[in-house]
């Protein structure tokens, strides 16, 4: 009866440091769960669970324990921060994601912080590191410059627009001009044409000479053209 009481209760409890006898690596239990009706236990908030006769109190390991690293690694970029990266221009991304590579030989040793970066014009995924990248703004006043980068686009594309709209007006202005000036000259043109043809009118009402009936009719068919401006010589 005894022992049957002593099996429904767990050998460990959260907050004990026990050793993992599989690795010889330390840590405090987390949790304990009750899994068809034997204890597992879950240490460091790991992902896995360990049963009972994996664990040793630290208080009663007697084996070799394996020396675990303490690495404090300094992190320069947050989620949400707003940076340029090298070579990329005056582009800003926006910092998503981040992870460490820890890197150990027997002689050396670093660690790499790679920053995931989503670009903030179309959402394209870059990848770069802190010496690649200049903090323009922090992740509490990114959505506030955005808003302001986004303002002066505007302004300076109206400043474009206008500078557009100037432009082509000279350029309405000009055609305007060249269009009045190619009318004086279709109107003299033609007035001397009629004046050509009155002159001949009045020889061939003289004379009644054939010659001149033709060229009365040449200046004609040249009037026709001229009115109707189609460029075309019919003489």
């Amino acid at each position: 009866m005894e022992d049957m009481k002593r099996r429904n209760i767990p050998k460990y409890k959260v907050g004990d440091t026990v050793v993992i006898t599989m690795y010889g690596t330390v840590g405090k239990v987390t949790d304990v769960k009750l899994i068809d009706g034997n204890y597992v236990y879950e240490v460091n908030k790991s992902d896995g669970l360990f049963v009972e006769s994996g664990l040793q109190l630290l208080s009663e390991y007697e084996g070799t324990l394996v020396e675990q690293e303490q690495i404090d690694i300094e992190y320069k970029f947050f989620f949400g921060d707003l940076v340029q990266v090298a070579g990329y221009g005056s582009d800003l991304f926006k910092v998503v994601g981040f992870r460490t590579e820890i890197w150990r030989y027997k002689e050396d040793a670093w660690e790499d912080v790679i920053y995931e970066l989503s670009r903030i014009s179309d959402g394209e995924w870059l990848e770069a590191g802190e010496e690649e990248m200049t903090l323009v703004a922090d992740a509490e006043s990114a959505d506030t410059f955005i808003q302001k980068l986004g303002l002066l686009y505007l302004v300076n594309n109206e400043e474009k627009q206008v500078a557009i709209s100037k432009t082509q007006k000279n350029i309405v202005r000009k055609a305007e001009l060249e269009e009045i000036e190619r009318k004086k000259e279709k109107k003299q043109l033609i007035d001397n044409l009629l004046d050509i043809f009155n002159d001949y009118k009045i020889l061939y009402t003289m004379f009644n000479d054939q010659e001149y009936y033709q060229v009365m009719r040449v200046i004609l068919r040249k009037l026709k053209s001229v009115v109707n401006d189609d460029g075309k010589s019919h003489v």
